[in-house]
């Protein structure tokens, strides 16, 4: 009996799992470890047991094994895939948080194995780099609508600040310091244009969710200020990022007009980064502890299920198609 599937449906069917892998799936695995970081956080206020933060550190951790060698696998068939998946906006962000996992990886191991993180933190922030070289290079050397500041950039060009949240503990403060001066100055610059961007024109539905990544970075320089001693500046960052995550609060429903969708995953790290945030000012006044907790709940119950979701869309095959993901 000839089979009623048309050709091109057929043609995919027969490509091989890991050839489609979709950097998409990245995003929310970046949220998971965010999670597990912000549950270490929990342990000085709530007294919840560091073994907690460590049981979900290893389920992500092995998870994540498994999709960045099915990436690893696809990029070794055929290398061109990876600038092919750079040149549009999901496969940017994905290959972006793809490598930041790596630093995240290393934030935790960092109090249970100081020498595998260190080697996490080093291999990351190289991992990262190249990301970050190879992104300006596809944004400089395609169509110029490409080259629009979105805040998937910065993923790419901010994301570095992840380190520190390693570095501080094992006692690179001046490399976390570095990092963490570098990179307010770059994402300054994308807060400004997006300022002006957003002033002129919402973003379409389809691409809202991807708004939520501004709240990361403020979050996390926030957090890097607090291992670093900086109690004052950490506060300062602190009060920026609870506007904007008042903003987001309030704009949620214009924010998930369009349905779910993989840009979902865009929600899922800024949430993780902010509880961590709070958790780390526990000890700065009681209103810190209640955000850090009521947002702990929230992160703990939203993530998980867009990580889920997102990962059925590629077990399922549909992911890649839906973020035009390339094929090896």
């Amino acid at each position: 009996m000839t089979s009623q599937q048309p050709p091109a449906f057929r043609a995919q069917a027969r490509v091989p799992f890991w050839r489609r892998t979709p950097p998409a799936v990245f995003p929310p695995l970046l949220g998971l470890f965010g999670l597990a970081q912000a549950w270490g956080q929990a342990a000085a206020p709530f007294g919840v047991p560091r073994g907690v933060s460590e049981l979900l550190l290893g389920a992500i951790a092995l998870f994540y094994a498994f999709a960045l060698a099915a990436y690893l696998a696809k990029a070794a068939a055929r290398p061109a895939v990876v600038l092919e998946d750079l040149r549009i906006l999901p496969g940017r962000a994905g290959i972006a948080a793809m490598t930041l996992c790596l630093l995240l990886l290393a934030a935790g191991l960092a109090p249970i194995a100081p020498s595998a993180a260190r080697g996490l933190l080093f291999a990351g922030l190289a991992a990262h780099f190249g990301v970050a070289a190879l992104v300006a290079y596809s944004l400089m050397s395609g169509p110029a609508e490409a080259r629009k500041v979105t805040p998937a950039w910065h993923l790419s060009f901010v994301g570095f600040i992840v380190a520190p949240l390693s570095a501080a503990p094992l006692g690179h403060t001046s490399l976390a310091g570095a990092i963490l001066a570098g990179t307010a100055a770059v994402a300054a610059l994308i807060y400004g244009v997006s300022v002006a961007q957003i002033l002129r024109r919402i973003p379409p539905p389809p691409l809202r969710p991807l708004l939520a990544i501004h709240l990361a970075p403020l979050a996390l320089f926030g957090s890097a200020s607090v291992l670093l001693g900086l109690t004052d500046l950490a506060l300062v960052f602190a009060g920026l990022a609870s506007v904007v995550a008042l903003a987001l609060l309030l704009s949620a429903r214009t924010l998930t007009s369009a349905g779910f969708s993989p840009l979902w995953g865009a929600f899922t790290f800024p949430l993780a980064a902010y509880s961590g945030l709070m958790l780390g000012l526990a000890d700065q006044g009681q209103i810190f502890r209640i955000v850090g907790g009521v947002t702990l709940v929230a992160a703990t119950l939203l993530i998980p299920w867009i990580a889920v979701r997102v990962v059925q869309m590629w077990v399922r095959g549909t992911l890649a198609a839906k973020t035009n993901a390339a094929v090896a």
